[in-house]
């Protein structure tokens, strides 16, 4: 019988790296956007008036009325078509972590059955895809099927595959939130309504603050024919066995190494596409681990930002299959070697094009980037646990404190620069804001504040959330997460702040406090009251969690805990006070969240009992039987010896692999018996604690045994392939 992985292993080995050429253009500014409807675009196609209204929509959220959506549908229809489209769908992003489509055609015939093209502004706005089949956490139904999705014109609407995709969002026909999209939305509206009250402490001329991201995406690659001899892999995006390959990424000889020519051409066609579509990628690199690399795109609106990202991975994905690849944006696809995340780089950005993280040049910025600066770190401080709770998946808890990513602790790095300017102010007795009776500005009497910040500021791996500069690196976030999710946490957590901060600066100024000494004492409460949150040093040492124990900061290790924090008092009140989620879609989350949890460690039980029983037991019973009639041979040509003299190697392979056969069985008649338990309780929480605390014990204990017999069985034999053919064939 002919082995699966010597197949694959020679189907890989035999990939021609330059079978594809690399798509041929002369600069990026030539082709960049050319399959979104963009401002240009729009120029092109619609009148001034409907454009106008397009970017009222976008700039000031002001409605777009009926007659101006036909002109801009019709407008569309005609765009799209120029460029080879024939159907059109609502492109949305259901709870299920990805994106959805449902495809319509421009064709429809009219009163006299004549073929015609057709798009009016109905089918722009508003669409009713079934809502039955996409998770809502006891929101709707089954039998309770209407959905509604929504056109949101701040995101352009892109060309894919000949069918125009108009980003929207989901609702149920009762007005809950479906996606991640909708709630995102209104958290950036709140807190573009609370920043651009507090800037105007500093600016009275501010009109608006968006908040901005730059999403690095980690991933690696994988030869298709492997992929498929991996039953682990094509199931769970990761290996549930294998044994460390003899070398990995010891000898950090990866990072940011040469690229194989196999992986450029790659990277180039996922590049040109992501081009055409406004996706601003512009970093591309080797990582840590063998066969990983990186991609990252240049700062976007939130908004864009996210939806760009959920887009760059089916295109990645899509882009894979033509080159022989396969995608792993699973967090931990390789045991004891990096798992991958998607670093989530925020910031604040105003309609002057002043980064609100960046100290600036003048006294007047530097007091407004502390304010800023503070107000992000306390509300990291008072939501922590919210804040953990938002990357939380059954996927990243097998990553958030290995050696490659910060521990599931959330602090916050700020550099020893910083660390020192704080200390300084606090212990201050003189106003942060100067000598009050000649002062025409506002000044911290540090002059070097903008150089220390700029040039200066350290980099912490090991921190969740480190301060880089001019923007916060939220690190924990997983690979193959929809960065909404915590965005839409940390965006609604600042938001709030910043009210709070606003309130108690109206109360101090009705005290007959100045402007300026309101300020400097709420700095100076928020500089004491973050030191608890505010860790430079090694997180991943035990000296860290003992500290942040002592501290009083949650280091919750498993999801089903983690979420928990969804329906806490405060943070329920924290939602519905900034109209972002209401207490029954947080709930709804939860369940969702917990669901999945659930069903993930469900399939990955389920594969490792098959690849268990029906691929390792069967072939290392195989090779066991070919050591008993070696055995058996020695003591026929040689019956007068002593045979287990010569035997006795081969007798105690025996003995082991039989130990290690038992155990497997044993432990995989366990786990079915523990997860039949556990899908007997019909509690989602309590569902997926079982499966937490009673299931998944189960798998490295089986991993334990198996990746030993994976040492002893004949590699001939072995029907999985190995880290190192995974690792190291391109």
């Amino acid at each position: 019988m002919e082995n699966s992985r010597i197949k694959a292993i020679e189907i890989a080995t035999n990939r021609n790296g330059s079978s594809l050429p690399s798509p041929t253009f002369e600069k990026v500014s030539a082709i960049f956007g050319d399959m979104t409807f963009n401002r240009e675009s729009m120029q092109q196609f619609i009148s001034t008036e409907a454009h106008r209204k397009v970017l009222n929509a976008i700039e000031k959220a002001e409605k777009i009325d009926r007659k101006s959506a036909d002109e801009i549908a019709s407008a569309m229809k005609s765009w799209a078509m120029s460029k080879g489209a024939t159907h059109y769908t609502h492109w949305f992003q259901p709870l299920t972590g990805s994106s959805a489509e449902k495809h319509d055609s421009f064709f429809t015939l009219d009163g006299d059955g004549k073929a015609v093209e057709f798009f009016d502004g109905s089918s722009l706005i508003q669409q009713e895809p079934d809502a039955s089949s996409f998770p809502s956490g006891g929101i709707r139904n089954t039998f309770e099927a209407r959905g509604y999705t929504a056109w949101d014109p701040t995101s352009p609407a892109f060309i894919i595959e000949k069918t125009l995709c108009i980003p929207t969002i989901f609702v149920s026909y009762t007005g809950e939130a479906l996606d991640y999209k909708a709630p995102l939305l209104k958290a950036l509206h709140f807190l573009d309504t609370t920043a651009t009250e507090v800037a105007q402490l500093f600016d009275a001329d501010v009109k608006w603050v968006k908040a901005t991201l730059g999403i690095e995406q980690e991933y690696f690659l994988i030869d298709e024919a492997l992929f498929h001899a991996r039953p682990d892999l094509s199931l769970t995006g990761r290996t549930l066995f294998g044994h460390a390959s003899a070398k990995d990424q010891q000898l950090e000889d990866n990072y940011f190494g040469s690229i194989p020519e196999r992986v450029v051409n790659y990277m180039k066609d996922v590049e040109y596409n992501a081009w055409l579509l406004g996706i601003p990628l512009r970093t591309r690199h080797n990582e840590v681990a063998p066969n990983q690399f990186e991609c990252a795109p240049l700062f976007e609106e939130i908004n864009l930002a996210i939806d760009h990202n959920v887009l760059l991975m089916d295109l990645m994905s899509k882009i894979a299959r033509r080159h022989h690849f396969r995608v792993l944006l699973h967090e931990k696809p390789y045991s004891g070697i990096n798992g991958s995340g998607k670093h989530n780089n925020f910031s604040l950005m105003t309609d002057k094009g002043d980064n609100l993280l960046s100290p600036g040049k003048t006294p007047e910025s530097n007091l407004k980037f502390l304010t800023f600066f503070l107000n992000i770190i306390e509300a990291v401080n008072t939501k922590n646990d919210l804040l953990r709770a938002s990357i939380a998946s059954a996927s990243n808890d097998l990553r958030l404190g290995g050696n490659e990513a910060p521990p599931a602790i959330m602090s916050v790095f700020i550099g020893e620069q910083l660390t020192h300017i704080l200390n300084a102010i606090e212990k201050s007795k003189e106003s942060i804001l100067g000598n009050k009776s000649t002062r025409k500005h506002f000044s911290l009497d540090i002059s070097h504040i903008p150089e220390i910040l700029l040039d200066n500021t350290d980099r912490n791996r090991t921190s969740p959330f480190a301060f880089t500069g001019n923007k916060f690196e939220f690190r924990a976030v997983g690979s193959s997460a929809n960065s909404a999710a915590p965005m839409i946490a940390l965006v609604t957590m600042l938001g709030s702040q910043l009210a709070d901060f606003k309130v108690e600066f109206e109360k101090l100024i009705s005290r007959n406090n100045t402007k300026e000494d309101a300020i400097s004492k709420m700095l100076r409460k928020y500089i004491v009251s973050t030191k608890k949150v505010r860790f430079d040093g090694n997180n991943y040492s035990q000296e860290w969690l003992e500290e942040a124990n002592r501290r009083g900061l949650s280091n919750i290790s498993s999801t089903p805990d983690a979420l928990k924090v969804f329906v806490d008092k405060e943070v329920v009140k924290m939602y519905e006070a900034a109209n972002v989620l209401s207490h029954r879609e947080l709930e709804a989350r939860m369940e969702i969240k917990l669901e999945n949890y659930s069903k993930k460690i469900q399939i990955e039980s389920r594969t490792i009992g098959d690849l268990a029983i029906n691929h390792i037991l069967p072939v290392a019973i195989r090779y066991q039987n070919i050591l008993i009639e070696n055995v058996k041979g020695l003591q026929s040509i040689l019956p007068n010896e002593n045979h287990n003299d010569y035997a006795v190697v081969q007798i105690q392979n025996i003995k082991d692999i039989s130990e290690h056969i038992t155990q497997i069985r044993y432990l995989v008649n366990d786990m079915i018996e523990a997860r039949k338990v556990a899908n007997r309780v019909a509690d989602t929480m309590e569902n997926a604690r079982l499966y937490c605390t009673t299931v998944l014990p189960y798998f490295d204990k089986i991993r334990s045994h198996t990746d030993s017999l994976e040492l002893m069985v004949d590699d001939v034999l072995w029907p999985l392939p190995k880290y190192r053919e995974l690792l190291f064939i391109n």
